[in-house]
């Protein structure tokens, strides 16, 4: 049984964009704050909030759409952010600063 996959774009401090895929969001940007299981790219960045979800039917078409995603130029990125797409648009959260 897989379980319910997503992808989701965490802006930093920095104004970068960083893509990754998980199960549980919460728990996974809990992990990129505290670095101890966070992704590498956070050493020397602080991850700031959650600006992108979208859910995924499972891993492996989660991972195809964060490789898409992550190819993207910056500004498509910023329209993905911004568009229907985002389930947390969707939700009426509008997080982006």
């Amino acid at each position: 049984m897989d379980m319910n996959w997503q992808v989701y774009i965490i802006v930093c401090t920095d104004n970068s964009l960083y893509t990754g895929i998980t199960t549980d969001v919460e728990r996974r940007f809990s992990e990129h704050i505290a670095g101890k299981q966070g992704a590498r790219y956070f050493r020397g960045r602080t991850p700031q909030k959650v600006v992108y979800l979208e859910s995924a039917q499972n891993r492996s078409t989660a991972s195809k759409r964060e490789a898409a995603i992550k190819k993207l130029l910056r500004a498509d990125k910023l329209r993905l952010i911004d568009s229907a797409s985002n389930e947390l648009n969707a939700a009426g959260v509008r997080l982006r600063t």
